[in-house]
């Protein structure tokens, strides 16, 4: 469900279409979608055809007819199914269908055996399903119709990979942001601006995940932290990635600063942040200790809210991850988050997503991540 609100963030509600839990329809060509900037999405697929459970098998049969590939080249075919109750076997035995017609083309394929109805990423990366020489058919069930599409992009793990774990400082205390939740966070700030002369501010910035992240989509950057020693982790990390990144070109402010009381210069545009977390914590503790945890980090939250408020124009957007505790099966929230109005806040809705769908959570972790997306009066 963030994934949807990242979507309709960047291209509007109207285009969405779920279609069932994991995929969505979109109202516009696959070309046409920054796949690179995109952290919820696990694939992109470009639509050949909609038909029925009756006449699937022609139409792929069709489509493999009609796909342009070179005589004697050499392919290979995968195919996943979202929402529709096939069997791993029945997958297999359509993906062999369409080798038959590719060899009776001239046309040598191989098929990549499924160990699930979907295939992975690093199964698609891996043997190239994605490029020229692969083709992934995506199966998806639409009530009675079944949309049949063709794979143009999937995230890059071993990218993701490299700006996590090669970056050279890390710190496992203050916690790690997964890159891709940087980049929905920063694309529920963003919204539908464009990178040119948009400056965005992350005023908890930590090691910097938000600011590399931030910067690769071609913002200008504004990082400030509490703590020196970030400030030096971010100016190092930052550092690597202009390296490893040729193309960055966007500018960099990097200083100290207490979100609480720190005068940001110059005018801020965006504000995208995983804002502080309270201490780590790996399981609950008493009741009276998280209330206390609570009630220190509300406290720190309201004071940056209000402080930062007088700095932004009306009409600034935010995206803050802010810290929820998972307790007795349900989430205890920031008391702050009641009192947005008061503070000068109109807290986003959307309409692929409820607030209760806004929050990152691995089962292990007691300590969640909730996305507020605010608006400034």
């Amino acid at each position: 469900m963030i994934g949807l609100a990242e979507l309709e963030s960047l291209y509007g509600a109207t285009c969405l279409h779920p279609v069932g839990p994991d995929a969505v329809l979109l109202d516009m060509p696959s070309s046409s979608i920054n796949y690179s900037r995109l952290g919820g999405a696990l694939k992109l697929g470009q639509v050949l055809t909609i038909t029925d459970n009756k006449n699937i098998k022609s139409e792929l049969a069709k489509l493999a007819k009609q796909i342009e590939l070179p005589q004697n080249s050499k392919i290979t075919i995968g195919v996943s199914a979202y929402n529709l109750d096939f069997s791993i076997s029945v997958l297999q035995t359509t993906a062999f269908s369409i080798k038959k017609i590719f060899k009776r083309r001239g046309i040598n394929a191989r098929v990549i055996p499924n160990r699930d109805k979907t295939l992975n990423a690093a199964q698609i990366l891996h043997n190239n399903l994605s490029k020229d020489n692969g083709i992934e058919i995506l199966l998806v069930g639409k009530g009675s119709e079944i949309i049949i599409a063709r794979t143009t992009n999937v995230q890059n793990i071993t990218d993701y990979t490299a700006r996590d774990r090669m970056r050279p400082k890390r710190d496992a205390y203050v916690g790690m942001l997964p890159p891709k939740l940087a980049q929905i966070i920063i694309n529920l700030a963003t919204s539908q601006l464009l990178p040119t002369s948009t400056t965005v501010l992350d005023p908890f910035c930590g090691t910097g995940v938000i600011l590399q992240e931030t910067l690769l989509m071609g913002f200008d950057v504004y990082g400030s932290d509490l703590d020196k020693r970030m400030i030096d982790y971010s100016k190092t990390n930052i550092a690597w990635a202009k390296e490893k990144y040729p193309f960055v070109i966007g500018n960099v402010k990097i200083e100290v600063g207490d979100a609480r009381n720190y005068k940001w210069q110059p005018t801020i545009d965006v504000v995208a942040s995983e804002t502080y977390l309270g201490i780590p914590l790996t399981s609950a503790p008493p009741l009276d200790k998280l209330q206390s945890i609570i009630t220190e980090v509300d406290k720190l939250h309201k004071q940056f809210l209000k402080n930062i408020h007088a700095q932004l124009k009306p009409g600034t957007r935010l995206c803050l991850a802010v810290p929820a505790w998972f307790k007795n099966g349900a989430f205890l929230h920031l008391p702050t988050l009641d009192q947005l109005a008061k503070l000068g806040y109109n807290r986003v809705a959307f309409e692929h997503a409820g607030a209760n769908d806004m929050i990152y959570h691995r089962p292990d972790q007691f300590v969640a991540r909730e996305l507020v997306i605010l608006i400034r009066n």
